[in-house]
């Protein structure tokens, strides 16, 4: 699934002076345009007439050589990190990188009444700031993050789509080295944010759960002094993160929290609990199935409470939420569900998608790819995947595909119920099987689920076998 990264609304344009003002740099021989800039883009196949192309550097690119494309699609402005020979407006600056931070930061001090949540986690991400959203977007005009622009060029690009009419923004905010959410949540400037959960998500890159605490910690560090810092009540970090929050207000989540859910009554599709919150308690009907998306509620509730939104208001945002494309979709091709959970994946989030299954009706198959980013961990992170999936009862079958399906298939093979698990290297060998596993229950009811990190696209193998059925 390709994220569009630009906006389809009219953006709010820009002058030449707002430009230099913004990144402190200098036009190339006094030199610039004349009109109004209406918009600034990264991608240069769809720079045009009166856009700023911004040309960023990284390390197997560099799109100051593309700047000439741009002048030959009618392209009049480049913002540049050094002068390039092309007849073309330049803005010249430190550092193109920086300088769209700069430009994101400044566009949000335009809008100094915007209500602003920031929100990053291990899990849980993408479906939280959708039931925000939701929540939001029945009352007011609303900016949320797309898709995965959550990076430091991610955020600023998003922040570049901010207009006048906008009440809200839900920025979504990830970490994959220590400093990028220091930086990020500067340039967002939140009244409010909080961490959804410290999970096994980009362990590589942090050298375990501590670091990736640390990580994602530096979203408190710009709350806007009268604002609100949302905790996990039940974390195994709690008590860390307790200790990095700044702010006097704080609301937390989960259990043992200002915010959390009693009475909880999971169905396949779909959950209903009792809110407990500061503000009363309610009855929700949660159009997500796991408990793990009821905990993923409970923070959208205590995030929302904190900017002022009224509980009742929360409530029927939280029943109409829908879940982003490749988060637990089902699909019925009767007798087989297909329940598509394909858009990524950590360990967190496998575990929780197997309980989900296990709901489900008739012959229980979970199709899993590899999971990406753990670094050195990878391999026993897949074995104590496949000894704690084939071990959830109500699953009949796990079918591992990828690098790591023989760990996976070895962590099986250490409980009692290592038959359940079939492992193999690539999707054209799983295929086969999985066919082979629909003749053989014919004609009893069968639910699929399909799950993997982003690049190991199982939405392919699903959408393979949905065609032979």
């Amino acid at each position: 699934m390709h994220t569009s990264t630009t906006s389809t609304v009219p953006l709010q344009p820009w002058t030449a002076a707002e430009l230099l003002e913004a990144t402190q740099g200098y036009w190339l021989h006094d030199r610039q345009p004349s009109g109004e800039i209406k918009r600034i883009l990264t991608d240069s196949r769809h720079a045009e007439q009166s856009d700023a192309f911004l040309a960023l550097k990284g390390e197997r690119f560099d799109a100051h050589d593309f700047v000439a494309k741009v002048v030959e699609q009618g392209c009049e402005v480049a913002i540049v990190s050094y002068p390039v020979d092309a007849d073309i407006c330049q803005l010249v600056v430190a550092d193109t990188r920086l300088a769209l931070g700069h430009l994101g930061a400044y566009r949000r001090a335009q809008y100094p009444d915007l209500k602003v949540i920031a929100l990053t986690g291990s899990s849980g991400k993408t479906t939280t700031k959708e039931m925000l959203g939701s929540i939001l977007s029945r009352l007011a005009p609303t900016l949320i993050t797309r898709g995965n622009l959550n990076n430091d060029l991610g955020v600023p690009m998003m922040l570049l789509e901010l207009r006048a009419e906008h009440r809200y923004a839900v920025m979504e905010l990830g970490a994959s080295h220590q400093g990028e959410i220091d930086y990020t949540s500067q340039l967002v400037q939140p009244q409010v944010a909080g961490i959804l959960n410290i999970g096994t998500a980009h362990l590589g890159e942090f050298g375990g759960r501590e670091g990736i605490c640390r990580a994602k910690s530096e979203i408190y560090a710009h709350i806007a002094s009268s604002g609100t810092a949302i905790v996990p009540a039940a974390d195994d970090f709690t008590d860390q993160i307790r200790q990095v929050v700044q702010t006097e207000q704080v609301l937390s989540f989960g259990q043992g929290g200002d915010v959390y859910a009693s009475d909880i009554q999971l169905e396949p599709q779909s959950a209903r609990f009792n809110l407990h919150t500061p503000q009363g308690e309610r009855v929700v009907n949660l159009p997500f199935a796991g408990e793990h998306n009821v905990q993923n509620a409970t923070a959208a509730v205590a995030l929302a409470l904190a900017i002022g939104i009224a509980l009742d208001d929360i409530v029927l945002g939280l029943e109409q939420a829908q879940g982003a494309k490749g988060r637990l979709n089902f699909i019925q091709k009767a007798p087989y569900l297909f329940i598509d959970d394909t858009y990524n994946a950590n360990p967190t989030s496998m575990r929780a998608a197997g309980e989900v299954l296990a709901q489900q009706e008739g012959v229980r198959v979970m199709v899993i790819g590899d999971i990406g980013e753990l670094g050195q961990s990878a391999a026993q992170q897949h074995y104590m995947l496949g000894r704690d999936l084939v071990s959830i009862k109500g699953i009949n079958f796990v079918v591992a595909v990828g690098e790591f399906s023989p760990a996976t298939q070895e962590g099986a093979r250490s409980t009692q119920y290592g038959k359940k698990l079939q492992a193999f290297l690539s999707q054209e060998q799983a295929l086969p099987f999985l066919i082979s596993l629909v003749e053989t229950h014919q004609p009893q009811s069968m639910s699929f689920l399909f799950k993997g990190s982003r690049y190991t696209h199982m939405e392919t193998l699903m959408t393979d076998l949905m065609e032979k059925l």
